[in-house]
């Protein structure tokens, strides 16, 4: 089944997707499939094991979008510390994510982003580059085309508000007394996502400021009209969620005119203390760009000068996440995922028959047991006596351990024999206690917060890109759930409750929608090896459901790939798109678990990766699979055309790892009463 048309845009897929999509692969007999696994899984542990850090960890490549480039320009240039070589190796990038059409999208082969291009074509004209230039000229009449810059989302319109480009009075409020909401007022920080109420708290500080730098140059060219840039906009209904919040939004404008200066003033220092807190042992927040960058303008604002050791560590850390190329072109990741890439990497090379005691399977678990984080963070708001025992996604992170990347940890560690058993098991014991105690009341679990569902945070006027709650997800539950069972826990009410709700959240096509990972292809390999994993016979009817399910969306070639338009246009994209090394080895992670290995589909999904792995054991895929925010920040994640494959491959190869010892691994716990 090949897609290349979105029915309700018009939009087709690159040349290079639909070519993909449409190469027949000639599928060789079972006997030629197995041999050329083997030679795959082979070529393919060579290449992992060479990439791994002397430290134990791996970390691939987080690409994103040119927004995280060009606000890096912008911060420079607020906080006058822009360079020469870095500003050139900035734009050499950006002009090279350029599309034809002279936009930038925010995926690879996806439609022009107005804000993405907004913000590049500043940074660009920064950069020097001249209006009317035409890659320029070219960008500029797109944007006036989408409405200019009045059509951008908020977080592009606060940028230009710091240097005069736009008015602050045009933007909504965000009022620093925010931070003194108690945790059960509703809009409270708390009612947040994790990256959310990182970005919001400095944020407060910065619209309470106000600040403007001197703009070096106009940006007529960016609006419909320079004379009335923001035209006024209809309020939605007054009985309307959106019209009550809007109305919410006019009075918070008026209300700053008449807040007493002592305590808006003791608002911004409660919220500097709050940031400063937070802050990282290696100088960010939350291990991300985006808290980091407006933390640093916020404490900038409130007099800490670029000099003080807080600043100092905050400025070096946003360095860190720089990845220079061969070309000199210079791009920012917006975040680095270590803990992530490390933990699926074991559990590749163990799956691939890299026996348990390797020095470096054994090395990476040296690591990943020294990165399990023993202080309570954020999410003890809602959990207070949950002892603390997770992991983060990455480096320096000890305020936002995450439950995926624990409960992922903790599947790789029981693969690896390590020389201090008694340790892991501490480790372990610590995860299952944590992950279990994270568990929302509908029995799912979200990603780093328990009962993340408030319905207020995403009305707000000033939350128009991406999510900022962190609910229950498919993919994370059933990775719980996967975890559970393999510790002897698949019996346990509290796997059971997430059992039922995986179940009840299944499509009715058979699918399950995909949080974290691009979309029912990520969805559907998650939950499938986990039911199974807790027990549901490969005759189970959502089983058999999901299997239909991705027989029906195997592409011709053997493989299977699925388009980010699926978050926003389902019908029409719902598994469909080219080939990708990722999206083939969830789908044939989910088969395998099912009992399909001797099914015809499996063996051409084997056959597809086999045929497309390079000669150095790696594999190419510029499409992004991996989500922020499902279909407004997307990531190719540079590790998972490697990590996934392998595994797939392995488990094909050498079967279940946990098939043999699984009983009386769960008899052995559940006789221990955990």
């Amino acid at each position: 089944m090949t897609a290349t048309t979105d029915g309700s845009t018009g939009a087709t897929l690159p040349p290079r997707a639909a070519a993909a999509s449409e190469t027949d692969t000639h599928t060789p007999g079972a006997a030629g499939v197995q041999e050329a696994a083997i030679r795959a899984v082979q070529r393919a542990t060579r290449y992992l094991l060479s990439t791994q850090d002397a430290e134990g960890w791996w970390k691939g490549d987080l690409e994103t979008n040119v927004t995280m480039d060009a606000e890096d320009l912008l911060l420079r240039q607020f906080l006058g510390i822009q360079d020469e070589a870095t500003t050139r190796a900035a734009a050499l990038f950006i002009r090279g994510e350029q599309r034809e059409d002279g936009t930038w999208a925010t995926f690879y082969g996806g439609p022009g982003d107005l804000s993405a291009t907004v913000e590049a074509y500043v940074a660009l004209r920064l950069a020097g580059d001249a209006v009317d230039a035409p890659h320029m000229a070219k960008a500029s009449a797109w944007v006036r085309e989408q409405g200019g810059i009045a059509a951008a989302r908020v977080f592009t319109r606060i940028w230009l508000a710091l240097f005069g480009w736009w008015k602050w009075e045009d933007l909504p409020e965000l009022p620093p007394e925010l931070i003194w909401f108690p945790h059960w007022v509703p809009l409270n920080i708390y009612d947040f996502g994790c990256w959310a109420r990182q970005t919001i708290v400095p944020l407060t500080v910065v619209s309470a400021k106000r600040p403007v730098r001197p703009a070096p140059f106009p940006l007529d060219e960016l609006h419909t009209d320079p004379a009335n840039p923001n035209p006024a906009k209809p309020l939605a209904p007054v009985a309307s969620w959106d019209g009550a919040f809007q109305r919410l939004d006019k009075g918070l404008h008026v209300l700053r005119k008449v807040v007493p200066k002592r305590l808006r003033k003791a608002a911004m220092d409660t919220a500097a203390r709050w940031i400063i807190e937070r802050q990282e042992n290696d100088g960010c927040w939350g291990g991300i760009q985006p808290p980091a960058v407006y933390s640093v303008i916020a404490l900038h604002l409130l007099g800490y000068d670029l000099q003080h050791p807080v600043m100092r560590a905050g400025l070096e850390s946003l360095d860190r996440f720089a990845v220079w190329r061969e070309d000199g072109a210079r791009m920012i990741e917006a975040c680095q995922s270590p803990v992530w890439d490390t933990c699926l990497a074991t559990i590749a090379l163990a799956d691939a028959g890299v026996p348990a005691d390797h020095p470096q399977l054994v090395k990476a678990a040296d690591w990943m047991l020294g990165e399990q984080i023993v202080r309570p963070g954020d999410w003890s708001v809602k959990r207070p006596g949950l002892p603390p025992g997770g992991w983060a996604f990455e480096f320096h992170n000890d305020n936002y351990p995450d439950i995926d990347d624990t409960a992922e940890v903790l599947l790789a560690l029981r693969r690896v024999a390590h020389h201090d058993p008694e340790r892991v098991e501490n480790a372990i014991s610590r995860g299952v206690r944590w992950n279990l105690g994270m568990q929302s009341r509908n029995g799912a679990w979200g990603a780093f917060d328990a009962d993340n569902t408030s319905p207020f945070p995403n009305r707000l006027p000033f939350c128009d890109f991406g999510e900022v709650i962190d609910p229950p997800s498919a993919d994370v539950t059933a990775h719980v759930v996967e975890m559970l069972a393999v510790e002897g826990l698949a019996h346990d009410p509290r796997t059971r409750r997430g059992i039922a709700w995986l179940l009840a959240e299944q499509e009715t096509n058979g699918s399950w929608f995909g949080r974290w990972g691009v979309n029912y292809v990520y969805g559907t390999g998650s939950v499938v090896p986990a039911l199974t994993a807790a027990g549901l016979p490969g005759s189970h009817p959502a089983i058999r459901r999901a299997v239909a399910w991705l027989e029906s969306v195997q592409n011709d070639d053997g493989g299977w790939g699925e388009d980010l338009r699926s978050y926003k246009y389902t019908k029409e994209w719902s598994g469909k798109g080219a080939s990708t090394a990722s999206q083939t080895a969830w789908a044939l992670m989910a088969l395998l678990a099912a009992g399909e290995r001797d099914s015809k589909a499996v063996e051409r999904g084997i056959a597809w990766l086999a045929a497309t792995q390079r000669e150095d054991g790696s594999w190419d895929e510029p499409y992004f699979t991996g989500t922020g925010f499902p279909w407004d920040f997307s990531i190719n994640y540079h590790l998972y055309r490697q990590v996934f494959p392998l595994t797939a491959l392995g488990r094909y190869v050498h079967g279940d790892p946990f098939a043999d010892r699984l009983p009386a691994h769960r008899a052995h716990a559940e006789a221990k009463g955990a």
